[in-house]
């Protein structure tokens, strides 16, 4: 039995970069792919393994085992055939888990119809985060759950420091929910309504994205 999952990067451009370092600085076995061979001689050194091959062939990836990795990221963004083409031989080879980037919805519909299991929108997911940070100075981060609902991470507005939580009554007023409080190096989960705001704490909410608008313009 593996204790741990092992995981497989496909294209070493920025995001495949960032999520083939991220896994191996956690302590994960990580094969990283790159058609390309400058990019698999920088990153020789970065993870457990960095191979130069053709991923839309599938000898080729069956030749590299691929079907032995719980997990595998197809991170190619330019070349969108290479993209496609890659994932649905992951697919007809048997990954358990495939998570590919898309430019945009329509080729994320393309990659969902493959089989891809989770489709990834990094540039729309970033602008967002950064749209919300420019819009108020206390979100530190931001992720759309759907187009109706989204999980930000929020400074205590002043308004509320000093309040309980069933004091402020969130819930109620914003249609939200404060599933955690980051107070320093603690993290209160769940926070009982009892709990009260202090000046530091981060919020983590849950919500409609109506209700956490109102809740960032809070002064």
């Amino acid at each position: 039995m593996k204790n741990k999952k092992q995981y497989a990067v496909i294209g070493l451009g920025r995001f495949g970069t960032s999520v083939a370092i991220t896994l191996h600085k956690m302590g994960y076995e990580v094969l990283a792919i790159d058609s390309r061979e400058e990019r698999v001689q920088e990153f020789s050194d970065e993870v457990t393994h960095v191979v130069q091959a053709d991923t839309t062939d599938e000898d080729t990836l069956s030749a590299l085992g691929i079907r032995n990795f719980d997990v595998v990221v197809v991170a190619i963004g330019e070349d969108i055939q290479a993209n496609i083409l890659t994932t649905l031989q992951l697919k007809e080879l048997g990954v358990p888990y495939i998570v590919t980037k898309a430019k945009n919805t329509l080729h994320g519909k393309m990659l969902e119809k493959m089989g891809a299991d989770r489709v990834v929108y990094p540039e729309r997911d970033m602008g967002q985060r950064v749209a919300h940070n420019l819009v108020s100075s206390n979100v530190m981060d931001y992720i759309e759950l759907s187009p109706e609902l989204g999980i930000v991470e929020v400074r205590v507005p002043k308004a509320l420091v000093g309040k309980t939580l069933a004091e402020t009554d969130l819930r109620a007023k914003f249609e939200i929910n404060v599933v955690a409080i980051k107070r320093e190096e603690v993290v209160i989960v769940p926070p009982l309504p009892s709990e009260k705001f202090t000046e530091r704490d981060i919020l983590v909410v849950v919500g409609g994205m109506k209700g956490i608008q109102r809740l960032e313009e809070l002064a």
